[in-house]
């Protein structure tokens, strides 16, 4: 009976017995894919295959795909679960700092006049330019 092999890098057709393991397929896999066998794992529909098992057991179609994946390697995993919702209680703590209060009443008039036409160039062309522009008035010769 002939079953498929999907690998990550291409589509695997295996010709097996009835009798044969799991173990014969995964040997066959890791000699085509050139991985060790302890890094592979098959499984049909979802199911993780066991080495024991026999393709009967398993396989009752001709031309199933298998699907054959490497396992990864653990390790610390960003975001896991047992530090959700610690943000706050590892973040330094910062002393709260005065501002400013706002200018009020004549104060306050007295910063808007300065803002809209005292500090204001007038341009012989008719738009106003602030102080901190790069405009320079022609020069008449």
């Amino acid at each position: 009976m002939q079953i498929f092999i999907r690998n990550s890098a291409k589509l695997l057709a295996v010709n097996v017995e009835q009798d044969d393991t799991v173990q014969d397929v995964y040997e066959y896999v890791a000699q085509e894919s050139g991985c060790e066998m302890t890094d592979l794992l098959l499984s049909v529909h979802g199911m993780v295959l066991n080495n024991e098992q026999t393709i009967e057991e398993i396989i009752s179609i001709p031309g199933t795909v298998l699907d054959a994946t490497v396992k990864v390697r653990g390790g610390k995993i960003h975001g896991r679960m047992n530090n959700a919702g610690k943000v706050k209680n590892m973040t330094p703590k910062v002393p709260p700092q005065q501002k400013p209060k706002k200018k009020t009443g004549r104060a306050r008039r007295r910063e808007q006049y300065a803002h809209r036409f005292s500090n204001k160039v007038a341009v012989p062309n008719g738009f106003r330019v602030g102080p901190n522009s790069n405009y320079q008035l022609p020069t008449t010769a």
